[in-house]
């Protein structure tokens, strides 16, 4: 990627005083995302015409860290039409002749304060190419957001230079991978996710956002240009704690974030516990694209379409997607259990540090929720939101909240007796074998279903029952969920906008 800077830019950043501070912003997003900076002859001779020749001396010395571009091709004839009709100094025509570099595409992007060329380059049509030593760093951000971070769980975002690689958990990749330790100190200032107990690591996961332009060259069959999100590092033990599934989450809410098109994986298949990753890589959709060859052999490469799609009857394989045709569900969940089970959607009101144990239910992708609800009729693809109830009695207009998104994967109303029942539900719900027997035994009139779902997302913002009544997805106080409780596609869609979800994990 070729970025060319104008001759206003390398004043700002080479300039002997300071001009404007976030220059400095700028060149280290250029940097961040492996831009080549480049200059126009154009603007090398302006610097030349400098009244100063200590200036224009400082200025040939420092130019010589940019690469210059050569040949300059004739004006494109709609650029020239331009010029005719608008240029009418020897600035303006150089003007033209560097945004001529853009509208060719000998160069990505073209960072400038001109605004005079920036007009231009909108009636060319390449306005959006165009950027301020301001808007280049927006853009670079929202494209490039940090990664998600967790309040709750052992599960934290920590630098590369903060993880002692000589531990033991890394054993493995040193032998796969000849110079891995080279590469963790080259990764120093990156920051991956760390799970650990007693104070050792038990799992690792370092994702990388790659963009359209991205070289695959060992990759075989090519890759198609697409922007895609890494799993660089992926190691978890302790699985019977179902951190793969935990850290698989992690990596989903982040390639969301990114707004990518695809996630892949590059692994090899020589112990049990890539075996085991590799099944459950393959349980949330990723498939085997081919191989890619390297010093360390060649390894597998799995990938996983993020390009927005419902699949009803096998949901999984299009996690974190939700269907806004399906049929939508309100449900509610007690305080004392919201927290535990859908530990990504903690309140403010709440302490971390009460959830940071670690327990299988709580990392599971897949959970399981108990319910004596009349309406059993739930299946594959339904859309449930979790109604959290107050904490407070007397308070629950402003207490009771919507948190989290749920995709049913299956229902079992069938269950034959105690033992099926607690079998069905362990280590995916809150409770223990013996709570579990308890709630079996409460009625043998109406003994609990099991619905299994997908923890999808829990909303940024958490609309209370006010909001619920004001937008009319509950008529009054009385009105509360009790149960599973129908609600209408466009009370689902004021659900959607009162929590400010993301408009991407809805497909129509």
């Amino acid at each position: 990627m070729k970025a060319l800077l104008d001759t206003n830019i390398l004043i700002h950043r080479e300039a002997s005083t300071v001009v404007r501070g976030d220059i400095g912003v700028l060149f280290r997003w250029l940097d961040r995302l492996g831009y080549e900076k480049w200059i126009h002859p154009v603007s090398a001779a302006e610097i030349q015409r400098h009244d100063d020749e200590r200036v224009r001396r400082s200025f040939a010395a420092k130019l010589a860290s940019y690469g210059q571009l050569r040949a300059a091709p004739s004006l494109a004839p709609e650029v020239h039409a331009l010029s005719q009709e608008l240029d009418s100094t020897d600035s303006d025509r150089y003007d033209t002749t560097i945004l001529n570099e853009l509208y060719q595409e000998r160069v990505d992007v073209l960072i400038t304060e001109d605004r005079g060329i920036a007009r231009k380059a909108a009636r060319l049509g390449v306005g959006d190419r165009v950027f301020t030593i301001d808007a280049f760093p927006e853009k670079a951000h929202t494209e490039n957001p940090n990664l998600v971070d967790y309040k709750v769980l052992a599960v934290r975002k920590a630098l590369f230079g903060d993880v002692d690689v000589s531990n033991g958990f890394f054993d493995s990749f040193r032998e796969d991978y000849p110079g891995f330790d080279q590469w963790f100190s080259r990764k120093s200032q990156d920051e991956a996710y760390v799970c650990r107990q007693q104070q050792e690591v038990v799992a690792f996961l370092y994702v990388k956002a790659e963009d359209r332009h991205e070289p695959y060259h060992d990759i075989t069959p090519a890759f198609s240009p697409r922007r895609r999100l890494k799993i660089g590092t992926l190691k978890v033990e302790l699985n019977g704690l179902r951190l793969g599934e935990r850290f698989l989450k992690i990596v989903f809410d982040n390639a969301l974030r990114q707004n990518v098109d695809e996630i892949y994986v590059t692994i090899f298949r020589r112990t049990a516990g890539q075996d085991r990753l590799v099944r459950l890589l393959e349980d949330f959709g990723f498939a085997c694209h081919g191989t890619k060859s390297s010093t360390a052999g060649e390894e597998l490469v799995y990938t996983r379409s993020m390009v927005p799609r419902a699949n009803k009857m096998l949901p999984r394989l299009s996690f974190p997607f939700v269907s806004g045709s399906a049929r939508h569900f309100l449900v509610p969940i007690y305080p004392k259990y919201h927290t535990d089970l859908l530990p990504d959607s903690i309140l403010k009101t709440e302490s971390p540090a009460d959830f940071v144990e670690h327990e299988p239910h709580r990392n599971a992708i897949s959970k399981v929720y108990i319910s004596r609800s009349h309406f059993r009729d739930l299946r594959s693809g339904d859309v449930v939101v979790f109604y959290r109830t107050s904490d407070k009695p007397g308070h629950a207009v402003y207490r009771s909240v919507v948190t989290t998104l749920g995709i049913v994967e299956s229902v079992r109303a069938d269950l034959a007796n105690e033992v099926e029942f607690i079998r069905a539900c362990r280590q995916r719900s809150v409770f223990s074998d013996s709570e579990l027997a308890e709630h079996w035994r409460y009625s043998s009139a109406n003994r609990p279903f099991v619905v299994n779902f997908l923890h999808a997302y829990s909303f940024p913002k958490r609309p209370n029952m006010k909001a619920l009544i004001d937008g009319g997805v509950i008529a009054d106080v009385q009105s509360a969920p009790r149960g599973f409780e129908r609600i209408s596609p466009e009370q689902f869609k004021t659900i959607i906008g009162l929590s400010n979800t993301d408009s991407r994990l809805i497909v129509d």
